[in-house]
């Protein structure tokens, strides 16, 4: 798996939409949406909770649902690293949990913060904010899937 790279020429493209998994938590294929316009990125959840973890400090379960054609969920925990409000696209302010997520995109691996939030009705399970991309892909919005997946069905 590649590191970041700052140099433009060296930098990864993606398209305007790729597929994204997460192998810690088991989710095998999230089709996101990559979106410069958003700071944050943000994935679909059916339902989440505050837990306490196993130090006793604050974790988040939450159920992820990767197919918008399926109601299949898959149950996930992680420590929560902030309670932050975002904004969305319609101006609305939602309180959201944030987790430290370890995306698979094409052969690229890294770390970056992820809200949970409900979002059953939008087009893409996840949108893939700029914090997340910045200083390591370039975005070819002309493409799709230009990752490819890195992952089987």
């Amino acid at each position: 798996m590649t590191e970041n790279n700052s140099h433009p020429e060296t930098k990864a493209r993606v398209g305007w939409r790729e597929w994204i998994t997460f192998p810690e938590w088991s989710i095998n294929a999230v089709k996101a949406k990559v979106d410069t316009g958003a700071r944050t990125s943000a994935i679909h959840c059916a339902t989440y909770e505050q837990i306490e973890g196993p130090d006793g400090d604050n974790w988040v379960q939450f159920e992820v649902e990767p197919d918008q054609r399926s109601t299949r969920r898959i149950v996930c925990q992680a420590p929560i690293i902030a309670q932050r409000s975002v904004r969305d696209s319609g101006g609305h302010e939602e309180l959201r949990f944030f987790v430290l997520a370890k995306g698979v995109l094409g052969e690229h691996q890294w770390e970056f913060e992820l809200s949970l939030t409900q979002r059953p009705n939008m087009k893409f399970r996840m949108l893939l904010g700029r914090t997340a991309l910045e200083d390591r892909f370039l975005v070819d919005p002309a493409k799709s899937y230009v990752a490819g997946k890195s992952f089987d069905n």
